[in-house]
């Protein structure tokens, strides 16, 4: 029986990052190149992404590089010569947002279709399929029958978020930012106006709420449903955060590694995408590091509280409240006691959230149990939650307590009276075989020599875990232990040489090209069965047509029209996100759960000067922003 691989796919802000991710248990990485990431913020030289992908081949890890963004006429070219670059250096794959790349100049390297692709129909799924893409990245939204709708209707890869910031538009559909400041959620500079603060109006002026961030969703957390994606069709399993540090990414990869390892060993159809166990480090703590609160979005089809409430902003874990604080004038500190659910310790970064919804944090002294003292002047009131934003503890022990990442080798000692060989076999099927030239002597003490045997060669050795399998059968030599441990090291250096080959091999390399130019479009011509799909029908902003390619590949698809994408030709008014989220539902006001009471509908979102008109989609149960 063939075992279904399940990937933990991490990201990578730059390649330190990279290297602590794959150290933590990814199988693999996405990290964005020099431009064109979804997160312009976190670009990266060629060079140190040729670096990673060659630090992440000894365990199998595999990199991906972003080009995620929509693209102008004149950055065609550019977008070419990195991608060639990304093959070069030894990147597996391409994730993509522009569709006019399809009909670019690319390598024969697989393309993924970015969740700005906005996958959550079986047909915009069955599309992207046709068109050459080998791995659809589904949008956040979809639950997990949607998602056995998708897996059996098509046969590529499917990959999933499951841990992270959630966008409350549907990924690639959000032009709020472009609208308010220039700056392009499609482009990479997303300024996120979803955290913002709003209030919230009828359409007599009417005020229903007040400052609140009522566009700010929670963070998705889907550990617990990690089997039920797998059995829905799920491969890929994605963590958010090319912008996080490093301690977030070591922790959440260590408890997502943990969990999936978990699964894999309970379910024997199943095994790890790459290669290597982790021994040892640290325990990881999701709750410690950055969230707005979690929730598991719609994968069980129904709705909960998603908003993240007053705090757009991480608070941390609940560690206790308020019993009473008061403000030493002269020393410009703050004395609190409070009733712990959690030991604070010295170091610690807390916060509260005020009055307004603000968050007030500060770094604590501990000098006894049940106090903390701060260095700022802050009123608080008994009763007042209070939270650790930043544990220092923890931090310390991530930093200097990492787990081992290791490849099982199982031996085989071989001695013909004279010689001794050592055949090696590691778990991803390399092999490899060293001699020690005899005479040996046979040994006098056998039970002796082959508990000395066993106990030098099954010691590690740089990344891997050797453990022996035979002995031979028949005599043993007698070897001192500087011997057998220099045999050891041998075969650890052979396996290494024979490793080190970060790139395919030539023939690989020609064979996937043909492959892959089979079931794209890259000699230019769209398949006979996707000619038409679109019946005549005007593509509108939403399509994000940026470029002459993505134009003529909408063309060829039977489009009567193409409309430019907002960031060129913006409409006067638009709609500027769609959402699953909905603050009816939010604010207890939904027609379909019972609420009844008359509203003077439309409902406006008020930021400022700024005024943002909602529509209610109930039939598909979406919310609608114009402006």
């Amino acid at each position: 029986m063939q075992l279904s691989k399940l990937e933990l796919l991490a990201p990578a802000r730059n390649k330190e990052i990279g290297i602590a991710a794959i150290d933590c248990g990814a199988d693999s990485l996405y990290i964005a190149g020099p431009a064109f990431g979804a997160r312009e913020a976190a670009g990266n030289s060629m060079h140190d992404i040729e670096r990673l992908a060659a630090y992440g081949q000894k365990y199998g890890a595999k990199v991906f590089m972003v080009i995620n963004t929509i693209l102008y006429d004149k950055e065609i070219k550019e977008a070419e010569r990195l991608a060639r670059q990304a093959y070069e250096a030894g990147c597996a794959a391409l994730i993509i947002q522009d569709l006019g790349l399809l009909k670019a100049d690319m390598p024969p390297v697989p393309l993924f279709a970015s969740t700005q692709t906005n996958i959550r129909t079986v047909e915009q799924a069955k599309m992207l399929e046709d068109l050459g893409f080998s791995r659809l990245i589904l949008a956040r939204e979809l639950s997990l029958e949607q998602i056995r709708e998708i897996r059996a209707n098509t046969s590529v890869e499917l990959e999933s978020f499951i841990h992270g910031a959630l966008c409350v538009s549907y990924s690639g559909q959000c032009y709020m930012s472009e609208r308010l400041t220039g700056r392009s959620a499609n482009r990479g500079a997303c300024a996120q106006a979803c955290r913002s603060k709003y209030d919230l109006t009828d359409s007599k002026g009417k005020l229903l709420v007040r400052d609140k961030t009522l566009l700010s969703l929670k963070d998705l957390n889907l550990g617990e449903y990690i089997p039920q994606l797998a059995e829905a069709g799920i491969s890929s399993f994605k963590i958010e955060g090319r912008l996080k540090n490093i301690s977030y990414i070591k922790n959440v990869v260590r408890h997502y590694r943990s969990l999936l390892d978990s699964f894999i060993a309970s379910d024997s159809r199943y095994t790890a995408a790459s290669y290597g166990k982790l021994y040892g480090g640290f325990t990881p703590r999701p709750e410690s590091t950055f969230n707005r609160g979690y929730t598991n979005l719609f994968i069980n089809g129904r709705r909960g509280e998603w908003n993240s409430g007053d705090a757009a902003k991480s608070i941390g874990e609940f560690v206790g409240t308020v019993k009473s604080s008061v403000i030493d004038k002269r020393g410009g500190k703050t004395n609190i006691r409070y009733a712990a659910a959690m030991r604070v310790e010295n170091g610690d970064g807390i916060c509260f959230i005020g009055k307004g919804g603000e968050i007030l944090g500060s770094r604590a002294n501990v000098t006894e149990p049940g106090l903390i003292i701060i260095n700022d002047k802050i009123e608080l009131e008994q009763g007042v939650k209070i939270y650790r934003n930043f544990n220092h503890n923890f931090e310390k022990e991530m930093e200097k307590n990492m787990p081992k990442r290791v490849l099982g080798v199982t031996l085989d000692l071989l001695f013909d009276g004279e010689d001794i060989t050592l055949e090696a076999v590691c778990e991803d099927g390399t092999s490899a075989s060293v001699l020690a030239s005899g005479p040996f002597d046979e040994a006098k003490n056998p039970e002796a020599a082959e508990r000395s045997l066993r106990t030098q060669l099954e010691k590690s050795t740089d990344i891997y875990l050797f453990k022996v399998n035979s002995l031979g059968g028949g005599e043993l030599p007698f070897m001192p232990i500087s011997a057998i441990n220099d045999l050891r090291r041998r075969v650890a250096a052979e396996l290494d040489i024979i490793r080190e080959n970060p790139h395919e091999t030539k023939s690989l390399k020609l064979a996937s090209a043909a492959e892959y130019a089979e079931r794209s479009v890259m000699s230019g011509v769209v398949p006979e069965k996707l000619r038409g799909i679109f019946n005549g029908k005007k593509i509108t902003y939403l399509g994000n047509v940026s470029n002459k390619l993505s134009e003529q590949l909408y063309m060829e698809l039977g489009a009567e029209s193409a409309d430019k994408a907002f960031e060129i030709d913006p409409p006067i008014e638009a709609e500027l996100m769609r959402c699953k989220y909905c603050i009816k539902f939010e604010l207890g006001m939904c027609p379909k759960e019972g609420y009844s009471k008359p509203v003077a509908e439309p409902l406006f979102l008020v930021n400022g000067q700024r005024k943002f008109r909602l529509a209610f989609d109930c039939k598909n149960c979406e919310m609608v922003i114009f402006g």
